[in-house]
């Protein structure tokens, strides 16, 4: 954030507007706010505190950070939020630097007597704000809509205050929402309704709150037109170019942000155009030094087109020749800026006189098929590398067993298809099923048809971000939609509206490269509530599971979100699947049934959970289960309670959301777990799946609540020393294996159903692609699996 500069000062004739500006430098807000250091590497502003556990007031905490205590559960007030997390989660602590807000008070005929509302219903409508900052809002209530009228009365950078107004029936209420979340045409309305735009004070504290908000466009529109307006404020046309430098600095970093989500098509047309005028030197080198490094890459992709051409120009055996113009085909055509890494070694040992042209083409078509540092020098090894790519993806595609048990017969045939050529080729390879273009507005918006565990029909939505490429591995969320509501609108909710006029959509999920799967999870529109059962989380796991056949997908960075009922669907399904997950998000969840009996799977994977201060009473029903997560080490959980707010759909909080799943990724290779289930179809954890279940150790949904049911227990390890051991109640046990779990060149020990086993573990091409066609996860393949019975 960049603060007013001193040179905001006025001559004497004009004292008022320069001891203003002169406040906000120099007096501090006098709230002792600190900045916690997580872990995870999030990072947490606010007035610090500790409490017992969620349900105490966090008004009666006494303590601040560093200071001893036996509460477990820190919190953050940063003015609009509370953010909750564990003791055992922090990794240090550090006193925020002071400084003051913009405080902008806006007079209303605010309610201080009446009623005083205690909890936010359902909300039925809210209309827009009108130029005073008044605008009403209709909730559900126990004898119908009650509605209500707010008013602006406070406007910072961090949040704008709403109260109820004064009425024949007042009911007294206050809120707060991030101004972020106000566009600015709006908020620019309601500050020049309310402030008197012949002072020069007013008109500057419009231009300090823009600029506390980074909003410096409109901080320079607001101090031109002051300046024209006010004469005397001419000394201040210096700070014009400040501001001008400011909004340069922003927009480096933001195609800096963009260039990491890997849009760089629309990267190079906004270095292209990089404003100039007023811009210091130091920006626009480094603005012409990105543009400089994108040209390089254009030049090396020619560059690694003439040096094919050339070590291919050699060959003499035809069958030879054709092989590699299919190959030549396939790099001349979509080589880019993403897959331009996989010629490192190729360009790099290109001219080395030592290095047959042969050995040379072996490492430009191996780089090219099994990804940077893969190579090999031998060609024919990396012809049959096209061969066995093309087999895989044709086997990944097959319906039909006996077709793909041809398809394995040809790959055990040719020179490249081992295991470990497999595997680097399945990821680098692009998804099996090839994209094919929609009848849609948007171009990146998909829609899709599938079938759940009932065999019924569902549809599923898509949305890919700007300038996907299906060589570059995305980060995704599965996001689910409360009731009444559409796949449709949680695309909107994390990736904006299409504005046909860009071409693009501007919301954050585009913004960070991400893709967004929406599945109609629910029976049909008017399920009214989550039923925890196998068709809800086939609806959910399919949807994922088809993508990721479909699409570019870091199968390492795949969040779960969910709104309301889809909140509870994601807080149970995150906790019966975790090991799926980087993180699950889930906006005004519930916690019940099986979430309060699987609490101790919260331990594998992180939560981020959102909600309103008076949601009725929702934290009072996840009370013992956020407690849990709190008061115990090892849960990765932050719980975010915004002040004065309901069953909301918290949009301004996704730009912390975002900020938390950066830190966040799935540990595929878990050495070690211990989780709990009760759903015959909760059975897959990491590298083992158990099948047939004790029936006293199975509660169906329709049989809740459990009578004498006790959950099973499932406990896994795997020693350094090649010993695996699994403890478990089921029937039938499969355990997976990979390189990154076992070493592969010793014989593995398996304790599992109560007997020990010494065998060689062997990689298996069939494992491996049986593994990919029905999980889907082409980063992590297995390469071995054991099978065992209790019959046997």
């Amino acid at each position: 954030m960049v603060s007013a500069p001193a040179q905001f000062r006025k001559p004497n004739r004009a004292s008022a507007a320069g001891i203003s500006l002169l406040m906000l430098i120099f007096i501090a807000s006098g709230v002792s706010a600190a900045i916690y250091t997580l872990k995870n590497n999030v990072q947490i502003e606010g007035e610090p505190g500790k409490i017992g556990g969620i349900g105490e007031s966090p008004l009666a905490s006494g303590t601040t950070a560093g200071e001893v205590s036996n509460k477990l559960v820190h919190f953050a007030d940063d003015g609009i939020r509370r953010t909750f997390f564990s003791q055992y989660q922090v990794l240090n602590f550090v006193n925020s630097p002071s400084g003051s807000l913009e405080r902008i008070m806006l007079k209303q005929r605010v309610a201080t007597v009446g009623k005083r509302l205690v909890a936010v219903g359902p909300i039925l409508n809210i209309t827009t704000f009108d130029d005073f900052g008044r605008r009403t809002v209709t909730m559900k209530d126990a004898r119908g809509p009650l509605h209500l009228v707010q008013g602006v009365t406070e406007v910072n950078s961090k949040y704008i205050k709403l109260e109820t107004l004064f009425t024949k029936t007042p009911i007294i209420w206050e809120t707060r929402l991030a101004t972020s979340s106000m566009p600015t045409p709006i908020l620019g309305k309601i500050l020049k309704t309310h402030l008197d735009m012949k002072n020069p004070d007013d008109r500057l504290k419009i231009v300090r709150l823009y600029m506390q908000c980074e909003r410096y466009r409109e901080a320079m529109f607001e101090l031109q037109s002051a300046i024209e307006q006010f004469p005397e404020l001419a000394n201040l046309k210096e700070q014009i170019s400040q501001l001008r430098q400011a909004l340069a600095d922003r927009l480096i970093e933001e195609i800096e942000n963009r260039q990491r989500a890997g849009q760089h098509s629309r990267v190079y047309a906004w270095l292209e155009n990089f404003p100039s005028d007023g811009v210091a030197v130091e920006t626009l080198l480094r603005a012409r030094d990105l543009l400089k490094d994108y040209d390089e890459q254009s030049k090396q992709r020619d560059i690694v087109f003439a040096m094919f051409d050339k070590y291919a120009s050699p060959l003499e055996e035809q069958e030879t020749i054709e092989a590699i113009a299919k190959i030549r085909k396939e790099i001349f055509s979509e080589l880019n800026i993403n897959t331009l890494p996989r010629f490192a070694d190729f360009v790099r040992l290109g001219e080395d006189p030592e290095i047959g042209f042969d050995q040379k083409l072996a490492m430009a078509i191996s780089g090219w098929l099994m990804g940077q540092g893969e190579v090999t020098q031998n060609l024919a090894v990396a012809i049959s590398l096209f061969d066995v790519r093309n087999a895989i993806r044709e086997y990944l595609t097959s319906d039909n067993t006996e077709q793909r048990r041809e398809i394995l017969d040809h790959i055990a045939g040719l020179e490249g298809g081992t295991p470990t050529n497999i595997a680097r080729l399945l990821n680098a390879m692009k998804p099996s099923i090839p994209l094919e273009q929609q009848a849609h507005e948007d171009p990146l918006h998909f829609t899709y048809e599938t079938t759940g565990a009932d065999d019924k029909i569902f549809r599923y939505v898509v949305q890919l971000p700007p300038d996907y490429d299906a060589y570059r591995k995305y980060p995704t969320i599965v996001s689910l939609h409360g009731a009444g509501n559409s796949p449709e609108q949680q695309i909107d909710w994390w990736a904006g509206s299409y504005n046909k006029q860009m071409d693009m959509r501007l919301g954050q999920a585009s913004r960070h490269g991400y893709i967004v799967i929406a599945p109609e999870w629910t029976e049909d529109q008017y399920q009214a509530s989550y039923q925890y059962s196998a068709q809800e989380h086939s609806r959910v796991l399919y949807a994922l599971q088809e993508s990721l056949h479909r699409f570019a997908i870091d199968t390492d960075r795949i969040f779960l979100s969910g709104h309301s009922v889809g909140g509870d669907a994601a807080w149970d399904i995150g906790l019966a699947h975790p090991d799926l997950w980087a993180g699950v998000l889930p906006v005004c969840a519930t916690a019940g049934k099986y979430v309060t009996r699987y609490w101790k799977n919260a331990k594998h994977v992180s939560f981020y959970f959102v909600s309103g201060e008076m949601d009725g009473n929702r934290i009072a029903q996840n009370e013992r289960d956020f407690n849990r997560y709190l008061n115990r080490s090892g849960f990765d959980t932050m719980i975010v309670e915004y002040k004065g707010r309901g069953h909301d759909h918290f949009q301004d909080d996704i730009h912390h959301m975002f900020s938390w799943m950066r830190f966040h990724r799935r540990e595929f290779s878990v050495p070690e777990y211990n989780v709990t289930t009760l759903r015959p179809w909760d059975n897959y954890f990491w590298w083992a799946e158990f099948t047939d279940f004790p029936p006293e150790t199975v509660t169906l949904p329709l049989e809740w609540p459990p009578t004498t049911t006790r959950t099973m227990e499932i406990e896994a390890s795997v020693s350094p020393n090649n010993r695996i051991r699994i403890k478990s109640a089921a029937a039938r046990i499969s355990v997976f294996l990979t390189p990154d779990l076992v070493d592969f060149e010793k014989n593995v020990t398996l304790n599992v159903i109560g007997r020990e086993r010494i065998v060689p573990v062997t990689a298996s091409a069939e494992v491996m692609l049986e593994d990919v066609r029905l999980r889907g996860d082409r980063q992590h393949p297995f390469w071995a699996r054991f099978d065992f019975s209790r019959a046997q």
